[in-house]
């Protein structure tokens, strides 16, 4: 453990400033692996806190995977990978009861669903059925294989990638999935500086392998806790009512009761890592695109991005 983490005030009390110190430790200890996405990686932190999951859409290369284990280093967390493929089956991602011999009994080996940090890479290679074995654990952080319930490690976070250059060899992922990733953001390319730092970060020993924890899962926990209790007053919670209610009058789906509570928690985050008790518009607006734009299915061409803008645009703040 380093010294950032030696000297950590955590307790059942902690406050906002403790939870943006906090996530300030991570996204540095990250940025020490990752060049040139500190937004990105905020995204990541944000939904973390929260108790989301998060949709990375983009080409292959741009260090999404990296980004993942990175988090998970970051926090002392367990760190799953499950590498979607048309021949995944649901059993690959729950886990399966195995026959044992010696005992006669059966006995369930856990899939890789059981981590804390949960990388889907690639997730929009497999079939729905398979995309869909992750319905329940995003939702209710457990597994059910048999008629029998297990709980996942907590703190529990999917971090899915999704390959959107090779559309006739993937499948879409069904609405009732998107509508559990709190966020979906994208990477992109770094620029020549950043790309050129990358490079000399890498021509030797690749960072990751030398990257050492600055938090534990406890602090994460504890994190979530002092987010929950971040003050959401009524006249930003009505705020969020008439943005949720603007994308339905203007698409063919718009946000659902789920995506407003997602935006509140995220925007609860957000207000937390500006070291902030309670939640102003601002947060609000800075958070609606990356956990709506996804969510939205519309018939008029535009995107879900057209149709959150246009909502922050002409609904009025209080």
């Amino acid at each position: 453990m380093t010294d950032a983490h030696a000297d950590s005030d955590f307790d059942s009390a902690q406050s906002a400033e403790a939870v943006s110190d906090l996530a300030t430790r991570i996204s540095e200890n990250v940025e020490r692996v990752i060049v040139g996405h500190h937004d990105a990686i905020e995204d990541i932190i944000v939904t973390l806190f929260a108790r989301g999951h998060l949709l990375l859409e983009d080409v292959p290369g741009v260090g999404k995977t990296m980004l993942a284990r990175a988090i998970a280093t970051s926090i002392e967390g367990s760190f799953e990978r499950i590498q979607f493929t048309p021949d995944l089956l649901p059993s690959d991602v729950t886990g399966v009861n195995v026959f044992n011999q010696q005992t006669s009994e059966f006995e369930f080996r856990e899939g890789p669903v059981f981590g804390n940090v949960v990388l889907g890479d690639e997730i929009n290679r497999a079939p729905p059925k398979t995309q869909a074995a992750l319905l329940e654990v995003m939702e209710e952080l457990q597994v059910t294989v048999d008629g029998v319930t297990r709980r996942v490690p907590d703190p529990f976070t999917v971090i899915a990638t999704q390959n959107d250059v090779e559309p006739d060899r993937t499948y879409d992922l069904p609405l009732a999935e998107l509508d559990r990733f709190m966020k979906k953001i994208h990477l992109g390319y770094p620029n020549e500086a950043e790309e050129t730092e990358l490079l000399g970060r890498v021509s030797g020993h690749h960072p990751i392998e030398s990257l050492e924890p600055v938090a534990t899962a406890a602090d994460v926990r504890d994190a979530r806790e002092t987010i929950l209790g971040v003050t959401v007053s009524e006249p930003v919670r009505r705020y969020v009512s008439r943005l949720a209610a603007d994308t339905r009058e203007r698409a063919h789906l718009g946000v659902s009761p789920r995506g407003s509570i997602a935006l509140i928690r995220a925007a609860q985050a957000r207000a937390a890592l500006d070291a902030r008790d309670y939640v102003v518009p601002d947060d609000v607006q800075r958070e609606v695109r990356s956990v709506w734009a996804h969510r939205i299915r519309t018939t008029s061409g535009e995107s879900g991005v057209d149709v959150v803008e246009r909502a922050v645009e002409y609904t009025p703040v209080e």
